[in-house]
């Protein structure tokens, strides 16, 4: 009895005797081998992968024709696939888990074998069935060898499409193993990226198939995005040296980026909520740095045309939290800066100007909704300014200037007096402001479009300081096209050392002829309004600039003009401090010493080293040193009346003379006045001037030229000086300047 060997004499217990029977009837010497002959094909060539012995692996050779035999005959896959379902879930209900990655290990090979045939959505669904089956399992071996199992399968296309497959499980399950939380750290890792691995897996497979389950759907996106930010969140967030070693937050932020770039406009706020909920929920603003990062991934894998949607979305999240802190708000806000200019390239018209109101409602919301303006507030303020003008800075320069026009809209009437709409005003002018310093100056006549430069001028009059300050800067911000803003903010009868200056163009000289006169008597109503030394020198930068940027022999006259204006407001104006009168001036002093070096007229240039000299020695608080600090006294009395110090409208005109150069306008015009409004549609009094003087010559006469007979009555001593100016320089003035001429 002994040389015939039988499947009942092994010594088994009955059930497991059942459960074995089959695999020991493939042995050629049981003498019930007639039972295995009544088995199916695929049945016995399942059995044959499997090893008596677990430990020595899959028998490849059985496996081979078990793939063959697949290959051959497609419409058993899926019986070959339950099949193995079942003895896999015996073996693990058993705990012979060897078994079970065998079987798991063919389902693998059989997958990717057959992947082209089209009856694979039968096999398929087994295969499903096996791997939930070991995720459901607490054995993280098995849960890891299943996950790695789906993740092949997630890679495969499919030619075929599945109508019924659903994978809400998976995105459970996985979602927990992304929280993983094991003592051991490595194998805690392990399971967490077996998680995100998971995870991906899923979406490569549900966005690409729109017969499947909708991955975009509320109750998945909630599970999905929070395992990848709790990964995130859990590790630094500098590069990792080492690029072969995956750790779960480099895996997390590189599925975070293919589940963002597969995202259409549909989906993309599907993402961006529950990302947005999981900053709220664990306090992540404050500090900013990972809120930072984690928009910047979103940014930059976002498709393009869709990258104003995050902007929209972060904005109406600002929305809903204007009753939570300021630190909440200020760093909401700091991170909308960070990632706002990348979105500024795809927003043009409407999207464009329809984020720059947003914030200007932010901004308006923030003052209104405070009586007092506290540090934390101020924060918030600044950075939402800084969002706009990153916001702006990377658009054209025309889309600068029609969202300057459109800031410069939303400033509240300056007849409105309150303490709110004076900071309003303020904090709307900063942020014109910040758009203006982004804008590259080329030409005048586009920087300053009437429709803007018209509430420019106004506001340039506003009767509070910080308002007028900020529209100084603002001017000098758009004229200043050479850097020279800082060499000239103090006001100095020296010369300015680094001053940088070209002609200036046809176009700059029509400007001025067309706005200047504009532009110059908003300056002097500007310099009217207050005695304070920071006003006043903003209000001289700007002045300079202009006159750097414009002077030429061409326009050198209408210069001449304003500083006249100036100082005559410092004589005539009643209402002024002496201190004012004394600051105004020396402005007027420094703009022509100024105006003569940038225009190289040497003569004058003399005349007013003249009267510089002659200040120091009888009118030391006519020069600009009043108008520093500690130089400024509070109680002492100036002496006024010192008209043979001040500067001379006919002495100008016969420097010009001198020069060469055209003197009639200087000539005729009357000095500007205090509070006289012009349109800046209007041209000056230059043509009319022009026009005028053409009527009393000969039509004939060359513009450029001038009437040697007329010009030398009018430049010699007598009655006719007095009748052009009240304010004339004695003889010893007039001797020693144009002594040379003689």
């Amino acid at each position: 009895m002994a040389l015939i060997s039988c499947c009942f004499d092994s010594g088994f217990e009955l059930p497991e005797l059942f459960d074995t029977f089959v695999q020991k009837c493939t042995d050629p010497g049981c003498c019930c081998g007639c039972c295995s002959a009544l088995r199916p094909r695929y049945k016995r060539l399942v059995d044959n992968i499997f090893p008596v012995n677990p430990e020595d692996g899959l028998v490849k050779s059985n496996m081979e024709k078990l793939t063959f035999y697949s290959l051959s005959s497609p419409d058993k896959l899926d019986r070959i696939g339950e099949y193995l379902y079942q003895k896999a879930s015996k073996d693990i209900n058993r705990k012979r888990y060897r078994f079970v990655e065998i079987a798991m290990e063919a389902m693998d090979i059989l997958l990717q074998a057959c992947h082209a045939q089209t009856t694979l959505n039968l096999f398929v669904e087994s295969f499903l069935r096996m791997v939930q089956k070991l995720l459901e399992d607490s054995n993280p071996t098995l849960q890891i060898l299943a996950t790695n199992s789906f993740v092949k399968f997630a890679n495969i296309n499919e030619d075929t499409p599945s109508y019924h497959r659903r994978y809400d499980f998976f995105i459970s399950k996985f979602s927990s193993m992304c929280h993983g939380n094991n003592d051991n750290t490595e194998l805690r890792d392990n399971i967490r990226l077996a998680g995100i691995k998971g995870l991906q897996g899923v979406i490569r497979k549900t966005v690409s198939d729109d017969l499947v389950e909708n991955i975009w759907e509320k109750q998945h996106m909630e599970k999905i995005v929070p395992s990848l930010l709790f990964n995130m969140q859990s590790g630094d967030l500098t590069p990792v040296e080492d690029a072969s070693q995956v750790t779960p937050p480099a895996l997390a932020e590189e599925v975070l980026r293919e589940l963002v770039g597969r995202a259409s406009f549909g989906h993309i706020r599907s993402v961006l909520k529950p990302l947005l909920t999981h900053l709220d929920r664990h306090e992540l603003w404050v500090p900013n740095t990972f809120a930072i990062h984690t928009f910047r991934i979103v940014m930059i894998s976002i498709q393009p045309q869709y990258s104003y949607t995050v902007v929209e979305t972060l904005m109406q999240h600002l929305d809903n939290n204007f009753k939570s802190s300021p630190k909440t708000r200020t760093s909401l806000a700091v991170v909308l800066s960070k990632i706002i200019a990348i979105a500024a390239g795809e927003s043009v018209g409407p999207s464009a100007l329809d984020i720059i109101n947003n914030l200007l409602t932010h901004l308006k919301t923030s003052v209104g909704t405070t009586t007092e303006i506290t540090p934390e507030e101020s924060q918030y303020q600044e950075a939402l300014i800084n969002a706009l003008g990153e916001f702006a800075n990377h658009h054209p320069d025309y889309q600068k200037i029609e969202i300057m026009l459109f800031i410069m809209n939303t400033v509240p009437d300056l007849t409105k007096k309150s303490k709110g709409d004076q900071m309003l005003q303020n904090i709307l002018l900063k942020s014109l402001l910040k758009v203006g310093t982004q804008y590259n100056t080329v030409s005048f006549e586009k920087a300053f479009p009437a429709s803007f430069l018209q509430p420019l001028l106004k506001m340039a009059r506003a009767p509070h300081d910080p308002t007028r300050i900020i529209v100084m800067k603002i001017f000098q911000a758009l004229l200043d096209r050479h850097q020279n803003e800082k060499v000239l903010s103090t006001v100095s009868v020296k010369p300015y050392a680094a001053l940088s200056q070209e002609p200036p163009s046809r176009s700059d000289i029509i400007f001025t002829h067309k706005y200047g006169a504009n532009i110059m008597q908003a300056l002097i109503d500007s310099m009217a309004l207050s005695d304070k030394v920071d006003s006043l020198t903003s209000s001289y930068n700007t002045a300079a600039l202009l006159l750097v940027e414009m002077a030429c022999g061409e326009t050198v006259q209408e210069f001449l003009l304003f500083i006249l204006g100036i100082q005559q407001v410092a004589v005539t104006a009643e209402d002024l401090s002496e201190l004012h009168k004394c600051c105004l001036h020396a402005i007027a002093i420094a703009l022509l010493t100024l105006a003569a070096r940038v225009t190289g007229i040497t003569n004058l240039l003399e005349y007013a080293q003249t009267i510089i000299e002659a200040r120091k020695e009888d009118a030391g608080h006519f020069l600009p040193s009043i108008m520093e600090p500690n130089n400024k006294p509070s109680t002492t009395k100036f002496n006024l009346n010192l008209p043979h110090l001040s500067i001379d409208k006919i002495a100008l005109a016969e420097c010009l003379q001198n020069a060469g150069m055209d003197f009639n306008r200087l000539q005729s015009g009357v000095p500007y006045t205090l509070n006289q409004r012009d349109n800046p549609s209007h041209r000056h009094s230059w043509v009319e001037s022009v026009s005028n003087q053409m009527t009393q010559r000969n039509s004939s006469t060359d513009l450029t030229t001038y009437n040697g007979d007329n010009d030398s009555i009018s430049s010699s001593p007598g009655v006719a000086k007095a009748s052009i100016s009240n304010i004339v320089l004695p003889a010893v003035f007039h001797k020693n300047i144009f002594h040379r001429r003689h």
